[in-house]
């Protein structure tokens, strides 16, 4: 069962972590950042394969921990934005240009990889 969203514990080795609820950057666990798992704060890759969990064990999340982890989301979020001096108007606007031209940059960077 998921109880509350958190950062995790970050591994200094960078093992892969597959379920479980104390590792950051780990997958197809619970309340921690990672992916694939379910209610925690924030999608965060440590490079790993992915393990995802069912969309059942996600949509069974109680609704108060989905809310206290969007709201550690957000403020993660706002804390980054900050860090690097870019304003709720400027990652809209990054997201709307780079959004615009995201496949054309996958496609530059596969073909760079392969010319390397």
């Amino acid at each position: 069962d998921v109880s509350s969203p958190k950062h995790g514990k970050v591994d200094p080795d960078n093992m892969p972590h597959v379920g479980g609820n104390t590792w950051a950057g780990g997958t197809g666990g619970r309340d921690t950042a990672g992916l694939g798992g379910k209610g925690g704060p924030y999608r965060l890759d440590a490079g790993h394969r992915v393990y995802q969990v069912s969309q059942a064990e996600k949509d069974a999340v109680p609704e108060e921990v989905k809310r206290a982890a969007r709201e550690m989301g957000e403020k993660a979020f706002k804390q980054r934005l900050k860090e690097i001096q870019m304003s709720e108007y400027d990652a809209s606007t990054y997201e709307r240009f780079s959004g615009a031209v995201r496949r054309q940059v996958q496609s530059l960077r596969i073909i760079l990889d392969n010319l390397q």
